[in-house]
């Protein structure tokens, strides 16, 4: 089959970690309906979503003939790369990573990026990090990786080897996609190789079809030859299999701060009423730094007990029972 016979857009990967920090959020904000570092964050995964949902409704409509990962992660010792979207088409391939921020973007003559938008009528202009720099060091790790793949031990593979790499950065192309509609790409004054891979998302088909028209024929691959070329990067991938509700909870919920007095006056009464019963001293039940690592683990089991390493084998033996009945009953 020829290539423009090809014109199906295939995702090979079509999820995406932040569906699951959305609900994991949303879950949180239900439970947590006052904590704004928790609107803020749900806020932001939303237009991060929103506007990868945008490039993945152009991707699907292009109709010529494209292979699509997204969200792809990428290791190398201890380098990590995270791709919004990989997009690999008979000419190129592209690294591509979504941006939909509220306001404008400005790069200047430097290839500064500076971000314009308002809060209370108030125009706040600040200065980003450049998406471009973040890209080509996310397609630098996987350079990485596929430095490490070749085999040059024979002369044909050292000359296919030399002529890879040479030609690595025409074919592994990074583009940043501004996603949100609203937002105004000024330009003008950017640097011409920053203006070329920054773009709107309704331009990014008219970017990927120009690149193949401009690009030399005789290097195409076949659909096979791409396919290939992308499930190479699917099986470099990295699986996360991260429990978002539980990350965020531990960044945003502060733990509430547990009112011991009555369990302390309960052990108390214990202690003393065990020691007249025993006719023992009171710190032969438990001294009193004993009383406050009891109340600081808060062990529910004989097994927990034992492992805290709170009290001694002996006084867990004679009093454990009741110190962990009188906690487990606490509230």
């Amino acid at each position: 089959m020829l290539f423009d016979q090809f014109t199906d857009t295939v995702f090979l990967k079509d999820d995406t970690s932040l569906e699951k920090q959305c609900n994991a959020l949303e879950r949180l904000n239900k439970e947590y309906p006052n904590n704004k570092e928790i609107e803020e964050e749900l806020y932001i995964a939303k237009k991060g979503l929103e506007g990868e949902n945008e490039i993945k409704y152009q991707l699907k409509k292009a109709n010529i003939g494209m292979y699509v990962l997204q969200d792809v992660n990428f290791e190398y010792n201890d380098l990590k790369a995270q791709i919004d979207f990989i997009v690999i088409t008979k000419a190129h391939c592209y690294f591509i990573e979504c941006k939909n921020l509220v306001g404008n973007i400005t790069i200047n003559d430097k290839g500064e990026f500076i971000r314009e938008y308002k809060i209370n009528g108030k125009t706040i202009r600040k200065g980003m990090y450049s998406p471009i720099t973040q890209v080509e060091q996310q397609r630098e790790v996987y350079k990485k990786i596929w430095d490490s793949t070749w085999n040059t031990k024979g002369l044909i593979e050292q000359v296919k080897r030399k002529f890879a790499e040479k030609n690595f950065f025409t074919f592994h192309r990074t583009l940043v996609v501004a996603a949100n509609p609203d937002t105004i790409l000024k330009n003008h004054y950017a640097p011409l190789d920053i203006k070329r891979r920054v773009i709107r998302a309704d331009m990014l088909i008219r970017k990927i079809q120009d690149d193949i028209i401009s690009s030399d024929k005789d290097l195409w691959d076949k659909p096979k030859e791409s396919l290939k070329w992308a499930n190479h990067f699917l099986s470099n991938n990295i699986n996360k299999d991260n429990n978002y509700y539980e990350i965020y909870q531990k960044k945003y919920v502060k733990e509430p701060i547990i009112d011991t007095t009555d369990l302390r006056k309960k052990l108390v009464e214990f202690r003393e009423a065990r020691a007249k019963e025993k006719n023992m001293p009171l710190h032969y039940i438990f001294t009193d730094t004993e009383l406050d690592i009891i109340i600081e683990v808060l062990p529910h089991s004989l097994k927990e007990l034992y492992q805290s390493n709170i009290l001694p084998e002996i006084k867990i033996k004679t009093h454990g029972e009741k110190i962990i009945e009188i906690i487990n009953n606490w509230k």
